[in-house]
């Protein structure tokens, strides 16, 4: 592996208490896509906003990184429902005013090799089923019953949502309603609705291909999680024209408008709550920010476990409300450059998922159990060969990303080592760990080998150093029925000041994360000052306000 020098995209304004202005209607902790959405909305209203962000630069999940003249994104390996007129293309629309282009990927957007076999997924509703059905003729009902409760899961999701924004009274008021929409089997195991419909292990297994994209195998996770995913990308897969750091880039300039402004290298050391309300944050060089609303998209872990004062946590009982919730799952990450074009070197805009078995759930405790074993899913994708501009940005290059599984406690004792300077042994277990994953891209692309110019690997100390997440979790909490259950994952607090935003308040993912943003918004500034800002967005340009 070659060593090369570092060089950065950075997106925000580097944090100095002199760069402050003087006063801000809001702090915002964090600028993943639920931080940068809820401080845009907030700053279209009005708003003047500061967002503070730990890394150099902005975007969190949604951020990409150069290194040697290769470019990778870390987290938006792909987005669903932008292909079309959509309220998920809407938003995006709205908050980058048009500027975020967006490119389709092939129409297999997904390939899932399931032990010794091969199935796809092709986008497009008629073309996803007729698809299932030449590769499992025998299941052509059991195939149309799962599509009609994909369909019926837009209501359970849009409940949800609104559940997570509404006020206490209005929420008892609207209980009924909002058992009625959400009836069926959402809040039962993936594994065990789909077992009702057939009993074709490998259909299951394609229909449940994408669990990395939250993290919970099927018998692991609430079917309105895997419903969430499979809806997201029926139409297809695509990708942001000029990399995923396009998002916030596009984004900020509307934060700034209205006097607010994305400070990065910016830790938040503690939230300051006086006579029991929030009254600013203090920063790790010691200087106070006062301001009488902060939003936190840190994830509940950062802000209840590391962010508040203990005293505050155990009075406001969410000491006790974080046992119920656990991390979602930690992952390694392997970036590679090759020289070359993505065409070239025949590298396709479709991603592969890797999985030893139909058994997902059996392989997974396997490997829990024994680092040798098998990687439970290995999750293959080609930025260079989606992004129609990389080549005008890294010209004769390509880009592959790996992502896989792999528990936070495998590098638990290298956690309070600075990031480059973990030891020798630190980098050998990586490196490891990255070869073996390379061989999983040999074995679909063999034309490949001898061709890789560069690579490293990332590991959860990588994602806690970087993005804050204290276990390396790559998806904040996981997506367990336990974790529906859980009223208190909303974004008003009972800490007066105090909102959450972020895939902790909704659902993992970047869209997730944004829609969570637009509910931060709405319970914040109430639903009257809301409508006409909706009703902007979603109606589009020329609409009033």
């Amino acid at each position: 592996m070659a060593k090369m020098s570092p060089s950065t995209l950075r997106i925000g304004y580097r944090y100095r208490p002199g760069r402050l202005a003087p006063d801000y209607d809001a702090v915002v902790i964090g600028s993943g896509m639920g931080g940068l959405t809820t401080a845009a909305l907030l700053s279209e209203l009005g708003w003047k906003v500061c967002v503070l962000e730990q890394h150099y630069t902005a975007g969190g999940f949604t951020h990409s990184y150069e290194r040697g003249g290769y470019e990778w994104d870390v987290g938006v390996h792909y987005i669903g429902e932008v292909g079309a007129a959509t309220r998920t293309r809407k938003m995006f629309d709205f908050l980058s005013d048009g500027n975020l282009k967006w490119a389709p990927m092939d129409a297999e957007y997904d390939r899932f090799y399931i032990g010794d076999k091969v199935f796809n997924a092709i986008a497009g509703k008629q073309e996803f089923r007729d698809n299932l059905v030449r590769q499992f003729p025998s299941e052509a009902k059991a195939i149309d019953a799962y599509l009609k409760l994909l369909d019926r899961s837009g209501d359970a999701l849009s409940a949800f949502g609104m559940s997570r924004g509404m006020p206490a009274l209005l929420r008892w008021v609207a209980k009924p309603w909002l058992a009625w929409k959400s009836r069926g089997p959402f809040r039962r195991l993936t594994w065990d609705v789909l077992s009702d419909l057939t009993s074709d292990r490998d259909l299951i297994a394609t229909l449940c291909g994408q669990w990395g994209d939250m993290g919970m195998p099927p018998k692991r996770s609430p079917f309105m999680a895997h419903a969430m995913i499979a809806r997201h990308y029926l139409y297809g897969g695509y990708y942001p024209v000029g990399g995923s750091w396009r998002i916030a880039e596009t984004i900020i300039p509307k934060i700034q408008a209205s006097g607010g402004e994305v400070f990065t290298y910016a830790k938040v050391e503690t939230i300051l709550v006086e006579d029991g309300k929030v009254s600013g944050v203090e920063m790790k060089d010691g200087h106070r920010i006062e301001c009488r609303c902060v939003i936190s998209s840190a994830g509940v872990d950062n802000t209840f476990n590391h962010l508040l004062p203990d005293d505050v946590v155990e009075r406001s009982g969410y000491r006790r409300r974080m046992q119920e919730v656990q991390p979602s799952v930690a992952h390694l990450g392997v970036y590679v450059g090759l020289q070359g074009t993505a065409e070239e070197l025949g590298l396709p805009r479709t991603n592969f998922w890797i999985y030893p078995s139909n058994d997902y759930d059996a392989a997974l405790d396997r490997f829990l159990e024994d680092k040798d074993a098998a990687f439970p899913i290995v999750y293959i994708s080609f930025p260079s060969a989606k992004d129609p501009d990389y080549e005008s940005r890294h010209p004769g290059t390509a880009t592959i990303e790996i992502v896989a599984p792999a528990p936070y406690e495998w590098f638990e004792k290298w956690h309070d080592a600075t990031w480059g300077k973990r030891g020798d042994d630190y980098e050998a277990f990586k490196e490891t760990l990255g070869e073996r994953l390379l061989e999983y891209v040999y074995a679909k692309l063999p034309q490949l080998r001898g061709k890789v110019d560069y690579y490293e690997v990332s590991t959860p100390l990588s994602t806690n150093w970087f993005g804050g997440y204290q276990r390396g979790e790559l998806y904040g909490l996981a997506h367990t029925r336990e974790r529906l259950n859980q009223d208190w994952l909303r974004p008003k607090t009972n800490i007066p000041g105090l909102w959450l935003t972020g895939q902790d308040v909704l659902t993992c993912g970047v869209t997730g994360a944004m829609m969570a943003g637009l509910i931060t918004t709405m319970s914040l500034v109430g639903a009257r000052k809301m409508a006409p800002l909706l009703n902007e967005i979603y109606a589009g340009p020329g609409a009033k306000r």
